[in-house]
């Protein structure tokens, strides 16, 4: 592909909420070869980050992936703080966003890695999230300025109203959904590029980090492989889950358990019923089209 000749997207609109503001990416400066990590909220971003930071850093046990690797348009902490705090690292910088392709500045300087999730997957992790918020967590975020729309809040019921509710207001209360992902699929073919599904990684961690390191231009030393795939595992992240979580768990109930909870797919299967999956592979069809509705099902498209 010619470079010269990518249309490359920009900007066009600004988005705000309780809890991110995409303003802050017009103030920031990218360097040749950062790396940005974006989703939806709840589709991967964590481990995502620790894939990266582990290619990076080659295996190193102790990297404060929160503190190095920030979400970048969340209010918390303030922008000015997260901006200078990046400005003064060495390393090769990664970073989050949970924004759509039109409300960020995309650079052709950087490295993106978008990650898809069958929206099911999606509300239900985002429902126990949201759900373990304190109370005070949540003033906080309300409190903000900057902000005078609907305040967040726990969502009320359960898990299966949860996901009809964020079904039938389209992304409530985080932004919408299908939107976010129908942006990125659009530029899937850009060079600078590559996206990812949750559910690959969950049947093929070893193979997904080395697609990911080929795409980085991360050359890894063979002997620090066996690291780098062990303290990628779910298993090795619940158990040091107060190192991945924001805050170190603070926001939330049961603490960062309550953020890296159980990173399985499909805990809506015994809860809807064919009729009800039928419904929502229809809305995934209309909406994305049926090449990307496939692929965010976890399908055999292959973006």
């Amino acid at each position: 592909m010619d470079e010269t000749r990518v249309a490359w997207p920009t900007k066009q609109r600004e988005l705000q909420s309780a809890k991110f503001d995409s303003a802050v990416w017009n103030d920031f400066t990218f360097r040749d070869d950062d790396v940005v990590i974006a989703t939806y909220e709840k589709a991967g971003t964590t481990w995502v980050q620790q894939i990266v930071a582990q290619l990076i850093f080659q295996g190193e046990t102790g990297v404060d992936v929160p503190t190095i690797s920030p979400w970048l348009d969340m209010r918390l902490p303030p922008a000015s703080e997260k901006l200078t705090m990046l400005k003064a690292q060495r390393h090769r910088r990664f970073l989050k966003t949970h924004l759509p392709v039109d409300a960020l500045v995309y650079s052709p300087r950087a490295k993106y890695l978008y990650v898809g999730r069958d929206g099911r997957d999606v509300a239900w992790s985002l429902y126990n999230h949201l759900t373990s918020y304190t109370d005070a967590y949540l003033d906080q975020l309300n409190a903000l300025p900057g902000w005078d729309g609907p305040p967040l809040r726990r969502p009320d019921g359960p898990a299966r109203a949860f996901f009809f509710e964020w079904m039938t207001r389209d992304g409530w209360p985080i932004g919408p959904f299908w939107d976010h992902v129908r942006g990125w699929w659009a530029i899937r073919d850009l060079p600078n590029l590559m996206l990812l599904h949750y559910a690959a990684l969950k049947a093929d961690l070893p193979g997904e980090i080395r697609r990911v390191a080929e795409f980085l231009g991360i050359e890894v030393d063979p002997q620090h492989w066996p690291a780098i795939i062990e303290h990628c595992s779910f298993g090795f992240m619940k158990a040091h889950a107060a190192d991945f979580a924001p805050r170190r768990g603070s926001g939330f109930a049961g603490g960062a358990d309550s953020f890296i909870h159980k990173g399985t797919n499909g805990r809506w299967r015994d809860v809807l019923s064919e009729a009800e999956c039928g419904w929502y592979d229809d809305v995934a069809g209309r909406q994305l089209g049926q090449d990307c509705a496939r692929w965010l099902q976890g399908g055999a498209v292959r973006a």
